[in-house]
């Protein structure tokens, strides 16, 4: 048998490579979760879009992305023509889910013919010595859990979250994790009432307790939101908005809330007014042309009246 592994990230290559599993390797460093993404059949176009707007938005240069990130996901294309088995290792954060799902969404539209697709159970961070045994408890992807892995891609990349609520909540077969991660991710969304996402709102919560140093708030977040697994970077932009609008500052590496911060979370004021949500994408979705809110209180997105055409 031949087999190819995906991982997600080059976090655990060394690692994996000591375990000795058997296989050749293709590293997804892909963040799909964060940002643009092309609702197109044709991963040439969608590639080029996917680039242009990390540059221009995350500051990632264009030939970085195609060298690091394009090339590195076009070995599948020889690799996993040739292998009898492609094993997928990803967690089951939002994070690692979405791009699991654009990993399968390649697979298909680049093969003619797919080989036996299998999934590990990853819930931690494995030993080079536990690898192996996770790898033996593989499950292998039926043809429905690929048909609904390929509509909620589908749906992800769509202008709309209507049909990604709907999909995430059909029986998830083998593909146990990813409704929880696109619950998690549905509460990204502008909250009804204050205009927050779940994430700045946490960060608002943990700072009107006092202040932090950037890195200790992000180890909370990690610890008490592990469903979203982001890195530091994704957090770190994050943070800088909220620095821009005026609701967090710092001083000699510490977050404080200001007072504006406090007056969103108590609903005096919406962050919505002080934080540009132009060029912000949830997936398919922009931020600044869409009515969709999240509602706590009925914990799924609502419909606003707005003046978008």
């Amino acid at each position: 048998m031949s087999y190819l592994h995906v991982l997600n990230g080059d976090a655990t290559l060394a690692l994996f490579r000591q375990s000795k599993v058997p296989g050749e390797i293709v590293v997804c460093r892909e963040m799909m979760c964060e940002g643009k993404v092309k609702y197109t059949k044709d991963l040439t176009e969608f590639f080029e879009s996917r680039a242009k707007h990390l540059e221009y938005h995350y500051g990632i240069d264009r030939q970085t992305y195609f060298t690091n990130v394009v090339q590195e996901l076009e070995k599948l294309d020889l690799s996993g023509s040739a292998a009898d088995e492609i094993v997928l290792w990803f967690e089951y954060d939002l994070f690692c889910q979405v791009n699991m799902l654009f990993i399968l969404h390649y697979l298909s539209s680049r093969l003619t013919t797919l080989p036996t697709i299998s999934l590990v159970d990853l819930h931690h961070h494995p030993t080079a010595d536990e690898f192996p045994q996770i790898f033996e408890q593989r499950i292998p992807l039926q043809p429905s859990d690929l048909t609904w892995a390929a509509d909620v891609w589908d749906a992800w990349c769509l202008s709309t979250p209507q049909v990604l609520e709907t999909v995430s909540k059909l029986p998830p077969g083998n593909l146990k994790y990813l409704p929880e991660a696109i619950t998690a991710h549905l509460k990204r969304f502008p909250d009804i009432n204050t205009g927050l996402s779940i994430i700045e709102n946490y960060f608002l919560l943990r700072l009107v307790l006092g202040s932090y140093r950037w890195y200790d708030l992000y180890m909370l977040f990690w610890s008490e939101l592990e469903i979203y697994g982001f890195t530091n970077f994704q957090l770190d932009i994050l943070v800088h908005r909220m620095a821009n609008a005026g609701v967090i500052e710092e001083h000699d590496q510490m977050l404080k809330i200001t007072s504006l911060g406090r007056e969103i979370l108590e609903e005096e004021e919406n962050y919505l007014d002080y934080a540009s949500l132009e060029h912000r994408w949830l997936g398919g979705v922009r931020l600044a042309n869409t009515p969709w809110r999240w509602d706590p209180e009925l914990n799924a997105l609502v419909k606003i009246e707005t003046d978008f055409v």
